[in-house]
């Protein structure tokens, strides 16, 4: 899936087309359902904030701007505040000062953390690998970076409180978060 796609069929969004809306969600909603699993970690919440994400997407089309960024960042950052939304909805979130997805298991180890992948030995074996393979290159990334993602994107905490957190400006965390991204992707890829 192309980010340039995705732009096209944003822009006929926009324009109030339906059917460059279906094909959008055709082609985002597994990634999107993915954000917002990791985040609110109820299935039929998830499905509810899936819908509540493309009526959004339905309604701020015309506030896309492909020269801003990509079109899946930005489908993937309103899917990101509408499960921040509903996080703090939660009656047991009232009062806190930070939001957070994660499980209220005391086990550190991240691989700990993963679903199961099935009954399927080969295939448990191989989500291990890639598991590994994802905390090593996190290993790589400078200590304040790989907080600031492990914040903005398996605690769900929002960029303003990073930036605050890490005494940097905004701006300073979204690159740090883009710049992070990247070589995650990269490390991943060799």
């Amino acid at each position: 899936m192309s980010d340039s796609v995705i732009n096209d069929l944003l822009e006929k969004v926009a324009r109030q087309d339906r059917a460059a809306f279906r094909e959008v969600y055709h082609l985002s909603a597994p990634k999107l359902t993915g954000v917002l699993t990791r985040m609110l970690r109820d299935r039929s919440e998830v499905e509810d904030a899936l819908q509540d994400v493309y009526i959004r997407v339905w309604q701020r089309a015309t506030q896309f701007d492909g020269t801003r960024g990509a079109a899946m960042g930005w489908l993937v950052a309103i899917a990101r505040n509408v499960a921040l939304d509903r996080l703090r909805a939660r009656p047991e979130a009232r009062g806190m000062s930070r939001i957070t997805a994660r499980s209220d298991t005391p086990d550190d180890d991240p691989l700990a953390q993963l679903p199961a992948s099935g009954t399927d030995a080969e295939e448990r074996i191989l989500a291990s690998a890639n598991a590994r393979r994802a905390v090593e290159c996190f290993g790589e990334l400078e200590p304040e970076r790989a907080a600031a993602v492990r914040g903005a994107y398996l605690e769900g905490i929002a960029y303003k409180e990073l930036a605050d957190r890490f005494d940097v400006p905004l701006n300073t965390i979204r690159t740090w978060l883009r710049r992070s991204l990247l070589r995650l992707k990269e490390c991943l890829d060799r």
